[in-house]
């Protein structure tokens, strides 16, 4: 339980400390947004960096490299546990929000950071907001911020094995004309869920797949590409899994 309560104290003691850190910030962001927005993102990723070495997480990264660093990118990832978004953010190297459920917007404090990170909130269940979400996401990406979701919609139940994709959410990519980078996360259940609510250490590994450029697509792959980038990430899975 040490490790929970450490963790959960340092998350909330982040928060309360950023009230004196933010207004520094948002001054800074009058003159200059962009060094503003990557202050942040630093902090964020120190912060999660902190959160895993207390939890004595071992993380193996496979193909970093197939990250582009001049432009912005849609990743992909299946989803097991709340410690994926620590796991990949902490790695981004450029701005980056992520896909949020709609009802982290009333949590105080963690909503205005989200939104300081270009977070985007899905509500599952207003289709028209959805779309608006999508379209939020394609300014983004145009504007050279990445975006991060996990299109199975929900945390799956079973290591290795992903639940059906979401379609919808891979249309920022193809409306943007940005690449996906399919990322496959093995193990972050271990890290909390599995033993909930006690943190023990895990291995976690963490690999990125080759780009897909969608801009290089013709008609018939932009339909089949949620399958395609769901094989991929489902092949890695397949091989990092017993590795664990």
């Amino acid at each position: 339980m040490i490790r929970f309560i450490l963790v959960f104290s340092g998350f909330i003691l982040y928060l309360i400390l950023t009230l004196v850190i933010v207004p520094f910030g948002l001054l800074i962001g009058v003159f200059n947004r962009k060094a503003r927005d990557y202050m942040f993102l630093r902090m964020v990723q120190g912060a999660f960096k902190s959160f895993l070495f207390i939890t004595g997480t071992k993380l193996t990264v496979i193909g970093e490299e197939n990250i582009p660093r001049d432009r912005a990118v849609l990743y992909i990832g299946n989803h097991r546990s709340y410690f994926d978004i620590l796991v990949t953010y902490s790695r981004c190297p450029g701005l980056t929000g992520y896909v949020a459920k709609k009802s982290l917007q009333k949590v105080p404090l963690l909503n205005m950071w989200m939104k300081f990170l270009y977070c985007l909130f899905l509500d599952r269940d207003n289709m028209k907001e959805g779309m608006k979400m999508i379209l939020t996401g394609v300014e983004y990406l145009k504007k050279g911020i990445s975006v991060c979701i996990f299109p199975e919609g929900t945390r799956g139940e079973e290591e290795g094995k992903l639940l059906p994709f979401k379609g919808g959410s891979l249309k920022m990519a193809e409306k943007a004309g940005a690449p996906i980078i399919p990322m496959a996360l093995s193990n972050t259940y271990s890290i909390w869920e599995k033993q909930f609510p006690k943190m023990r250490p895990a291995h976690v590994i963490l690999e990125y797949g080759q780009p897909i450029y969608t801009d290089q697509l013709d008609k018939d792959e932009k339909k089949n590409l949620g399958v395609r980038t769901q094989k991929v990430i489902q092949e890695m899975l397949d091989k990092n899994t017993p590795n664990i």
